[in-house]
C-alpha cells in the first residue's frame, strides 16, 4: 500500500524524505500528475506530492525575476507575472490529455494568448524539461531557472543559485536537476527568468506534401535573421506544414519575409495572420495523447525528411520544433519498436504518453553508451546513495 505525504513547508519535505530512505521505502515525487506515466515505472512505497508547497515567494519585476515554490501550477504563474506586462517563456500542454477533449471550464492562458487547463507545476515542468514551441526563441527550462532549492534523502536542503542573471556562483543545481525526472531529490523552489509580453504577435503558415521540401524549407527559415519566436513544423496524413512566429513592433513585417522565403522555397502560403492561437494550440496538443503513444525524437534537422518517412511508415503524425530537430510522434503504442527501427541513424527516442495497458511494450529510453551511464549513475550515488527518489525512472534504470 502506497502511503502520500503533502508537506507545506521545505523543513517537512526534507524530514519526510529522509524518514521515507532511513526506512529503506522508495519515494515517488509528484506534483499534479500530468506526467506520472513519463519515464520507467516508478513504484514508490510512499509518495510525496508538492501540491502544498504552493506559494509565490517573490516577484521582481524590475529584475525579471520571480521564486516559486515546486507546486504552483505553471498557469497560475503565468497569470501572476502577465499582470506586470511578463511571462515565463515556457508553453508545454498544461494537462494530460482526456479521449474526450479537454475541458474548457477553468482554463488559464498560457504566454501565447491561447486557453490551455490549470494543471502541470512548475516543479514538474522542470523535473521533466517539458517544453512546447518557445523553446525556439528562449530556449528549455535549464535556459529560465536561475537557481533552485531541492531536498535531498539524507533530509539536506540545499540551494545553489540566485534571483538574479548575473549571478553564477556555486555549483550549479538548477541545470544539474532540471530534467533529472526527481531522480535526485526534490525540488521545492525555483527562481526563474522572466520576459516581458510581445506587443503583438503574427504567424506565416504554409504547406506542402514533399518532406524533403518541408526541410529545406525549415532548415532556411531557422538559418534567416527572422528573430522568430517559434519555427514548428506539422506532418498527418501526407501533409506537413511549416508555421513560423514572429512577436513585437515588427511582427507583421518578419511574418512576411518568412512567408516570402516559404514561397521562395517552393511552399504554398496559407495565411499570415495575428489571430493563430488556435494554431499553437494544436502544436502543443500533439505532444501528448490519450489513447496513442507519443515518442520524442531527437535528430539532425537535415533529417527531418528521414522522421517523416519513419512516421509515415507507422502510421503516426508529427509535431515539432524546426530548429532543433525535436518532434514528437503520436502512433499506435504497438508500432513503436517499429519506429525505432526505421529513425535515421543518430536519432535519438524516448517514449512518452502511453495508456497504462500497453506500457510493457517499449522501454521509455533508447539505451546510453556505457560510458555515458556509469556517469549519470555516479551522480546519483552522489546525490541519492540510497536510491529512494524515482527510481527507475531515468535512463538506464537510474
Amino acid at each position: 500500500m502506497t502511503t502520500t505525504v503533502r508537506p507545506d513547508s521545505f523543513e517537512e519535505a526534507a524530514t519526510a524524505l529522509a524518514a521515507a530512505a532511513a526506512a529503506g521505502q522508495q519515494v515517488r515525487i509528484a506534483g499534479a500528475g500530468t506526467k506520472l506515466g513519463w519515464g520507467g515505472a516508478v513504484a514508490g512505497e510512499v509518495t510525496l506530492s508538492t501540491l502544498a508547497l504552493d506559494a509565490t515567494l517573490e516577484h521582481n519585476a524590475g529584475d525579471l525575476t520571480a521564486i516559486f515554490e515546486a507546486g504552483v501550477p505553471l498557469a497560475r504563474v503565468q497569470a501572476e507575472v502577465a499582470e506586470r506586462g511578463q511571462m515565463l517563456a515556457l508553453d508545454p500542454p498544461l494537462a494530460p490529455p482526456t479521449a474526450g477533449g479537454a475541458p474548457d471550464d477553468d482554463a488559464a492562458r498560457s504566454p501565447d494568448g491561447a486557453r490551455s487547463p490549470a494543471g502541470a507545476t512548475l516543479g514538474g515542468v522542470f523535473a521533466t524539461g517539458d517544453c512546447g514551441p518557445l523553446r525556439h526563441r528562449f530556449g528549455q527550462p535549464r535556459d529560465l531557472i536561475l537557481g533552485v532549492t531541492v531536498a535531498l534523502s539524507d533530509g539536506t536542503i540545499a540551494r545553489a543559485g540566485g534571483k538574479v542573471i548575473k549571478n553564477v556562483a556555486g555549483y550549479d543545481l538548477g541545470k544539474l536537476f532540471t530534467g533529472s525526472f526527481g531522480t535526485l531529490g526534490v525540488i521545492l523552489s525555483v527562481s526563474v527568468r522572466l520576459h516581458p509580453l510581445p506587443v503583438a504577435r503574427v504567424t506565416a503558415v504554409a504547406s506542402t506534401d514533399a518532406p524533403e521540401l518541408l526541410r529545406d524549407a525549415a532548415i532556411r527559415l531557422a538559418r534567416a535573421p527572422l528573430e522568430l519566436e517559434a519555427l514548428d513544423v506539422a506532418w498527418r496524413a501526407g501533409e506537413g506544414r511549416l508555421l513560423a512566429r514572429a512577436a513585437g513592433r515588427e511582427a507583421s513585417r518578419r511574418a512576411d519575409r518568412a512567408a516570402q522565403l516559404m514561397r521562395e522555397t517552393r511552399l504554398e502560403l496559407l495565411d499570415v495572420s495575428d489571430d493563430d492561437s488556435d494554431l499553437w494550440e494544436r502544436q502543443r496538443a500533439g505532444q501528448r495523447s490519450a489513447t496513442q503513444a507519443i515518442v520524442r525524437v531527437a535528430a539532425r534537422r537535415a533529417q527531418l525528411h528521414a522522421v517523416i518517412a519513419a512516421a509515415d511508415g507507422v502510421g503516426a503524425s508529427l509535431v515539432g520544433r524546426a530548429a532543433f530537430g525535436t518532434s514528437y510522434l503520436e502512433l499506435d503504442p504497438a508500432r513503436i519498436a517499429e519506429l525505432r527501427s526505421s529513425l535515421p541513424t543518430g536519432a535519438v527516442s524516448t517514449v512518452l504518453d502511453v495508456p497504462p495497458a500497453h506500457r510493457d511494450l517499449a522501454t521509455a529510453w533508447d539505451a546510453p553508451a556505457e560510458s555515458a551511464a556509469e556517469l549519470m549513475r555516479a551522480v546519483k550515488r552522489r546525490f541519492d546513495p540510497p536510491g529512494v527518489c524515482n527510481p527507475g525512472a531515468f535512463v538506464a534504470g537510474i
